[in-house]
């Protein structure tokens, strides 16, 4: 097989991110600063390994934390590898191939073949199932530890062991009940992907060899944000010898709440002593004013590898630092500056995005953006794969894939609604307990459907007769076509129309799933041609809302979590207060670190200009309160900064410029 790529090999790659692609043998741990050109450089390592004969495509794994990212980077290695060289090559997140080994490997983890994958919603309903009367904040907190307990890599009898305190052994033997249901319904959850795996690998010393010889070369993109099921999974894959690049940055390693652990990249040396380790500090997205603030900023933090961003780019414009009366005054400064920069300086609104703390921040400033009339978008909304109608359909495909699923079941047998009412479901549910049947199962047995009042029994018979058919179907229809065929045959396109008090509402709906349906057309990666519905259904278990985000040209407003990994000419961070950033429970706790972290990703998004703005008072409990401004603010280089009111005259004439760009936008309006 010829390889041709696009270019030569490492062309146009500084002396550091040259390394880092060169390296080829034995561990080693990228540190890229932000903007540093980390995906490149994973780019530029695939095409090399592949070029020089040492993997063949297939036995090459690269690892990220989205979907997003995923699809991002097979487009960029699409471009620079021509032909067939990369053919199998795998690039997915952890959750993805944590599915592929449970899919190939299900009978050694007491899964039968299309097993379900619960999501969170499925998750709570089970916990509040077993604890009959709790409230919703107890079992979300139970959902919470048995979640901690899973990315730790824990078994329910590990957690027991680990726990310390009444509440976690509580979680513990709630964690035990709950896996036993799972183990019932032939599913997994999403934390499982991750904990199966790393199971398997760990107690069976062939099959680590065999998924060591499947996966050569491991490719691990953000490795900060790891926890430690995923680092554990890294290392089972990779072996003692250690054929892995592991890019990240310790800087930007700012989800500690969903159980990443930065120390990760400590441990890789402990565990890998031959560890190479290569600093990408050159940056290209970012003036040279935004990269010496965030340098600043981040060297009050502990470094056991400490790094200094530089740009070969201009100085730019000093970091705007505004003080404003309150939330809504600051808003509508905001709002103001972007009106005026985008109808003055022809900047398209998607140059422009407002990062905040705290997704409560984003009301005020919704408000002054829509009494401007600039087109915004707010991340964050209901997630296509969340949405009723949706979830429904995929509760269908689940149950013609899997039927042990029972929480399928539950809620396919009510979509639409039919004549089977709580009272039926729980009768339904005692008698396959006692017959040892899964719900579906129990559903079909003539014999327990004599049992039940004859229009329940009859209603049932109704959805078994269309389940049945749907099944017979799947094999047989391309999978898109199932699911269209599902919409039609279950009801749910006709009770959605009864349900839609306008056409418009209905389309609307409709189009939802129909939009469903295309996510089925042709191959994904990762799965066959003729992949059935239970595999298909558990790759867009895998989906998020941002993978099918595409906010056009609108303001970006979104939370400083959610900005990760992505750059803006013009960027407004909002509540650089004590006690909004850092966060009040930092504060309190003494976690200043990440909070830290936190701002420096805000900071390092901005390509050309960067202000931030904090308010001098604030409504709390229904007084106003004095705020104190952020004291990372002091942390940043004051020659950096341009503050409200050390330049007078300057602040005087860009308030008369704005002002009369403002007054000539509302005329605009008036006449219009």
């Amino acid at each position: 097989m010829r390889v041709r790529t696009t270019g030569f090999p490492m062309h146009g790659l500084n002396p550091q991110q040259n390394a880092a692609v060169a390296h080829c043998d034995g561990p080693l741990l990228v540190l890229a600063g932000a903007g540093s050109g980390k995906t490149r450089v994973i780019v530029e390592k695939i095409a090399q390994l592949i070029s020089s004969g040492r993997y063949p495509a297939k036995r090459i794994a690269a690892i990220t934390f989205t979907n997003k990212a995923a699809r991002e980077m097979r487009e960029r290695v699409g471009k620079r590898i021509k032909g067939d060289a990369a053919e199998g090559l795998t690039i997915c997140t952890f959750h993805a191939l944590g599915l592929k080994l449970l899919q190939i490997e299900h009978a050694k983890a007491g899964l039968k073949r299309g097993f379900s994958i619960f999501d969170a919603d499925d998750t709570a309903a089970q916990l509040k199932d077993l604890l009959p009367g709790a409230k919703p904040d107890a079992v979300q907190a139970a959902q919470s530890l048995i979640s901690r307990a899973k990315n730790g890599g824990l078994s329910p009898e590990q957690a027991l062991d680990a726990a310390q305190t009444t509440r976690e052994r509580e979680a513990a033997v709630l964690y035990a009940k709950y896996q036993q249901r799972l183990t019932t319904f032939n599913a997994v959850d999403f934390d499982d992907l991750i904990r199966l795996p790393v199971q398997l690998l760990e107690n069976d010393a062939d099959m680590a060899m065999a998924w060591r010889e499947r996966i050569g070369y491991l490719l691990v993109d953000e490795c900060q944000d790891t926890n430690d099921a995923q680092y554990r999974l890294l290392k089972a894959l990779a072996g003692p010898k250690g054929n892995f690049t592991c890019v990240g940055d310790d800087d930007q390693s700012i989800y500690a709440w969903r159980g990443a652990n930065p120390e990760n990249l400590s441990q890789l040396a402990q565990d890998y002593p031959a560890l190479k380790v290569v600093k990408l500090e050159q940056n290209y997205r970012c003036s040279n004013r935004v990269l010496r603030s965030a340098n600043a900023l981040i060297a009050n933090n502990p470094h056991e590898h400490p790094k200094k961003l530089w740009s070969a780019q201009a100085d730019g414009d000093r970091l705007r630092v505004w003080e404003c009366r309150d939330s809504a005054h600051e808003a509508e400064r905001v709002a103001g500056e972007i009106h005026f920069l985008g109808t003055t300086r022809k900047a398209p609104w998607s140059d422009f995005c407002i990062l905040f703390r705290g997704n409560h921040q984003s009301r005020a400033l919704e408000k002054a953006l829509q009494l401007l009339r600039v087109p915004y978008h707010l991340s964050g909304g209901t997630a296509f794969l969340d949405r009723g109608e949706v979830k429904d359909a995929l509760s269908w495909l689940r149950l013609i894939a899997n039927p042990d699923d029972d929480a399928a079941f539950l809620r396919a047998v009510q979509s639409p609604k039919r004549e089977v009412g709580a009272t039926t479901l729980a009768k339904l549910a005692e008698m396959a307990q006692h017959a040892h049947l899964p719900l579906s199962r129990a559903a079909e047995s003539v014999g327990l459907l004599k049992q039940l009042p004859a229009r329940s029994a009859n209603a049932l018979s109704g959805f078994v007769d269309i389940l049945r058919g749907l099944r017979d179907q799947a094999s047989q229809l391309p999978p898109a076509d199932l699911v269209r065929q599902l919409n039609e045959r279950s009801g749910l396109l006709a009770a959605l129309r009864a349900q839609c008090k306008s056409d418009q509402m209905f389309a609307i709906r409709r189009g939802n799933l129909d939009e469903l349906a295309e996510w089925f057309e042709g191959p994904a990666p990762g799965r066959g041609r003729n992949a059935g519905p239970g595999e298909l259904a558990a790759q867009l278990a895998l989906l998020t809302h941002a993978d099918k985000n595409d906010a056009g040209n609108q303001v970006r407003l979104m939370s400083m979590h959610a900005a990760k990994g992505l750059e803006f000419r013009y960027v407004f961070v909002v509540g650089v207060e004590d006690g909004t950033l850092p966060h009040e429970a930092s504060i309190e706790e003494g976690r200043l670190d990440e909070e830290r972290r936190l701002l420096y990703v805000a900071i390092t998004r901005a390509k050309e200009q960067l202000w931030l703005s904090h308010s001098r008072e604030a409504q709390k409990w229904g007084n106003r309160v004095r705020l104190q401004p952020s004291r990372f603010l002091d942390e940043l280089p004051a020659e950096e900064l341009q503050r409200d009111g050390a330049d007078p005259v300057a602040d005087a004439e860009r308030k008369q410029e704005r002002a009369a760009a403002g007054f000539a936008a509302i005329k605009a309006m008036l006449e219009a």
